[in-house]
């Protein structure tokens, strides 16, 4: 008998098509779920009631939250700094409720990049943004750069021993892309870092506590991985989580 592939939403952002408002997922973080993750995506709109979040939870095996080119708005953890557009209020508001609808349901929780953020946020945490600082030009390309250009844009992080990170990478070091402005001021409660870049950026973290994994990287490990080990295992990760049976508590 073939084994019934895990099912994982993947979290949509706000766009404009066509005149129109949409919510899209580029076509790379459904193939890492598809290819890389062997499991079956399904697209959750981030414009919807945050009180469906609980019902959409129990119909999925997992959940992955996107990157995103939109900021969080500061307002989301009680800071009066400006936002920085772009933003998207419609998927602040739902990956929060989403995010502890799956921690209270036991289910598996990923996140990449800005995904990584609304964990963070989610669990208490604050973020900074680094335009206009030292560390913005290590952490993001030059505006002008081409898609290309933009991922190929990488620096090192050092793996904290021991970290889930540690485990599925199997490397004390690892060099990722970095496409990212927002990053982790104040370490969320009950989350913990497994990696750290030279400047002290927060690049992956997971829950201490949680009853099924929650794990987010600040890169892109999407962005054509297969010459990348870490990266893949990134996704294999996400796939054996996400078989992983639900136990109640």
């Amino acid at each position: 008998m073939t084994q019934t592939r895990p099912v994982i939403g993947v979290m949509a952002c706000a766009r404009q098509v066509e005149g129109e408002s949409a919510q899209t997922v580029k076509l790379r973080y459904l193939e890492g779920v598809s290819r890389y993750a062997d499991a079956a995506p399904v697209i959750v709109p981030s414009f919807q009631d945050p009180a469906n979040a609980a019902a959409i939870v129990a119909r999925m095996d997992a959940v992955l939250l996107t990157g995103s080119s939109s900021n969080i708005d500061p307002a989301r953890y009680a800071s009066s700094a400006p936002a920085m557009a772009p933003t998207d209020a419609g998927r602040d508001g739902f990956s929060a409720a989403l995010v502890q609808a799956a921690v209270a349901a036991g289910k598996p929780v990923f996140g990449i990049c800005r995904g990584l953020q609304e964990i963070n946020v989610a669990f208490g945490g604050t973020l900074r943004d680094m335009r206009g600082t030292a560390g913005a030009t290590t952490h993001h390309a030059p505006d002008d750069a081409d898609l290309a250009n933009m991922f190929a844009h990488a620096h090192d992080i050092d793996v904290i021993p021991d970290s889930p990170l540690a485990r599925y990478a199997g490397a004390p070091r690892l060099r990722v892309n970095s496409v990212h402005f927002q990053a982790i001021d104040r370490l969320g409660d009950g989350l913990t870092p497994n990696a750290t870049s030279a400047d002290g950026i927060i690049e992956a973290i997971s829950a201490t506590h949680s009853r099924a994994p929650v794990f987010a990287v600040q890169w892109h490990p999407e962005w054509q991985p297969d010459d990348r080990p870490h990266d893949l295992a990134f996704w294999n990760f996400l796939g054996q989580s996400a078989r992983t049976p639900f136990v109640p508590a």
